[in-house]
């Protein structure tokens, strides 16, 4: 299992244990009450590793900071993303069995959507990967009945207007051609709910077996249906680049 393990702010890390926010740590720290390893520390630039320094707050040992866990799931069909659900549908985390830490989903799939879904508990790159700030590309497969016209290609790479307001231009190529059907690979960094298959209805074209193969840079590899591995620390450190996370 590939858990991140680096040294952070001291206030960062008072924060997510919820001990304070970073401000009023930040006030924590230049009070002095705050000691590391038996020594007040004052300054605000001071870096910790949580997994292993002692850190005390007046005195208060920290014990409760979760190390940060990263995992890629090939989530298959008729499982949802949500984690509660009043029609007791099968949740994805119940394809996450061996740890301890407690993960959310980064974004949604549809149900009957499968591919890679990532879950974590790190809330701050969750959020920095999801925003469209950010642009962070989701790359899908589909097949839609028939071929797309010139027009309608134009649009889905310019902007669908949605009832949510118009989409950010998609990237779009042509995988396969075949009789009476053709096969799309289609990439977006937004991520409103049913977006690809709403963009496709949004030009008169219904979809079917839709699949996401690549969160960013990372892909599914041989990674089969309901199966799951830890990010390794170069995936970790390449999504937090892709994003401007530190």
């Amino acid at each position: 299992m590939q858990i991140e393990n680096k040294k952070e702010r001291l206030q960062k890390v008072l924060a997510k244990a919820g001990m304070a926010s970073r401000r009023k740590a930040e006030k924590f720290i230049e009070d002095g009450i705050i000691t590391v390893n038996g020594v007040v520390v004052t300054e605000l630039g001071t870096k910790v590793n949580p997994d292993k320094d002692s850190i005390r707050v007046n005195g208060k040992l920290i014990t409760h900071i979760e190390p940060k866990v990263y995992i890629m799931l090939n989530k298959p069909k008729g499982y949802i993303t949500t984690l509660n659900d009043p029609q007791k549908r099968p949740i994805v985390t119940d394809l996450i069995k061996d740890i301890k830490q407690r993960v959310f989903p980064v974004g949604r799939l549809d149900y009957d959507t499968e591919g890679i879904l990532l879950l974590s508990n790190d809330g701050d790159l969750a959020h920095k990967l999801l925003h469209p700030s950010s642009k962070v590309l989701k790359t899908y497969l589909l097949e839609t009945c028939g071929m797309l016209s010139p027009s309608e290609i134009r649009k889905l790479k310019s902007g669908i207007e949605l009832s949510d307001g118009l989409t950010a231009p998609a990237q779009l190529n042509l995988i396969k051609r075949t009789k009476g059907k053709s096969r799309w690979e289609i990439s977006i960094y937004e991520g409103r709910k049913r977006q690809v298959k709403r963009m496709f209805e949004g030009i008169g074209h219904s979809i079917y077996g839709l699949k996401r193969v690549r969160f960013g840079p990372l892909g599914l590899g041989g990674l089969k249906p309901g199966k799951y591995r830890f990010l390794t620390d170069r995936e970790i450190r390449g999504l937090k680049n892709l994003t401007g996370f530190r």
